[in-house]
Formats: C-alpha cells, structure tokens, sequence
C-alpha cells in the first residue's frame, strides 16, 4: 500500500487549480511610448484591486508577463491590497506571457504586403487618413486584421519580428508550466490579449485562427478563467468586465 504521504502528494497533484488572467490596463495605443498605462489603464486596474480586496479574493501565486503595461497593472492591484492591509503574494515574471511583437509585424510585415497587394494598400491610405482622429482606431482594425491573418498563415519568410510559430510555441510552454506545479492553487496572472487567446484556443482545441478571433474580443482589465490540473487545461470563462464601471470599459 502507498505510504499516507504519498498518496496525499498524489492527490493533492490532481486536484485542479484555479487560473485568473487579467489582461493589463488600457495602454498608450498609437503613441510613441505605447507600453505604459493610460490614466484610465491605471484607474481600471485600481478599480479592479479595490472590488477584489472588498470581496476578499486572495491568491496563492501572483504571474506576469515581463512588459511595462503587465507591471504597471499588477503593481497598482498589489498596491490598494497593502495598502488595506490585505496579503498580496510576490510576483513571478515570465515573458513567456508577453504579447506577439504587434509592432515588429508592423515595421517589417506590412511595406511588404503594400508593395504586392493593392487591396491591402488602400487599408493602409485609409488608416493613415483618420490618423489623429477618433475613427482611426476602426480603420486601423480593419488594416490590421488582414496583416495579422498573413502573420498567422506564416507563408511570408521575414525574419526581423517574432513568428507565429515561435509565439505561439513560447505561451504554450508558459501553460505547461503552470500545470507541471503542484495542484489546488488559486492563481492570477497578468498578461495580454494574444496569450488569452492562445490560452482559449488551446483550451478549446479550435483552429489556430481563432486565437486571433477571440484576441480582438478582449477587453482592457477584463477577467478571464480556466481549472488546471498536470493534464487539463479547461476554459471556465472569459472576458468579463463586471468589476468595471461603464465609462472604464475599453478595447484599446
């Protein structure tokens, strides 16, 4: 018979975990500095500690991704926590979280694409028409989405940003190594809307293409849920910004 230890290290293994990911606060978009918090990034992730903290919420392990926008949100959350005297474990870095090089595919991906599609090319003239004005956000989505699809398919050889293959390689390690950890943990990690969708991909065992489906869904601050164990990874819920007051509820 299995000594008493060791079978309650065994089932303490299996028992599943509890992830939470916050995607980080709204960050400066279009800017020159674009991975820091806005004053309303900052404000959605203290409006977030502050209904956490109210409700009680604790953690066992506290995740980021290693970007500026990652930190900044998860440092404001870890200050209203200390500052009510509420325990806030440490935090874990791993840029294994971190966003795809959304910039890099920019600058490399998409003079490439202008100079061999012509359809593509009056995406990128009508982006840059409503530059600077509140429609650009919509005209650049549209743009955008179609150099992502060609990030994604891969079928184009450049080799100055991170390819997909490579992304998507590094946030499934970051998976599979939170469910090589002990079990029966609550855990919140801090990252971006790329690796949330992975994660749902994964989860879902859908296409690759809908990681890019589910990433353009997800919302600044939002919460969303997965149970682990060391061979389950299952989608609970996703992207919900019940914690955030209307006028706090932003995409980009």
């Amino acid at each position: 018979m299995r000594p008493r230890r060791d079978r309650e290290v065994a089932l303490t293994n299996y028992r599943m975990s509890e992830l939470t990911i916050v995607r980080h606060g709204q960050a400066r978009a279009f800017q020159a500095d674009p991975d820091h918090l806005t004053d309303t990034g900052f404000a959605q992730a203290r409006r977030l500690g502050e209904i956490w903290a109210a409700a009680g919420v604790t953690f066992d392990e506290v995740h980021c991704g290693s970007l500026r926008r990652h930190c900044q949100t998860e440092q404001t959350v870890a200050e209203v926590y200390r500052s009510l005297g509420k325990p806030w474990p440490d935090v874990m870095q791993n840029p294994d979280w971190n966003e795809y090089d959304a910039e890099g595919v920019n600058r490399g991906l998409l003079p490439h694409l202008e100079s061999v599609d012509e359809t593509f090319r009056a995406l990128v003239a009508e982006s840059e028409k409503y530059r600077g004005t509140p429609e650009h956000n919509r005209y650049f989505q549209r743009m955008f989405e179609v150099l992502m699809n060609t990030w994604l398919e891969g079928k184009v050889d450049i080799d100055t940003f991170e390819a997909f293959a490579t992304f998507k390689e590094r946030v499934t390690r970051g998976i599979k190594t939170l469910m090589t950890s002990s079990g029966n943990k609550k855990v919140v990690l801090f990252s971006s809307g790329g690796p949330i969708g992975l994660c749902v991909q994964r989860s879902l065992r859908a296409p690759d293409r809908a990681f890019l489906d589910v990433n353009w869904r997800v919302r600044n601050c939002s919460l969303s849920r997965w149970v682990y164990s060391r061979d389950r990874f299952t989608l609970d819920s996703f992207n919900s910004v019940e914690h955030l007051p209307a006028e706090l509820i932003t995409f980009r």
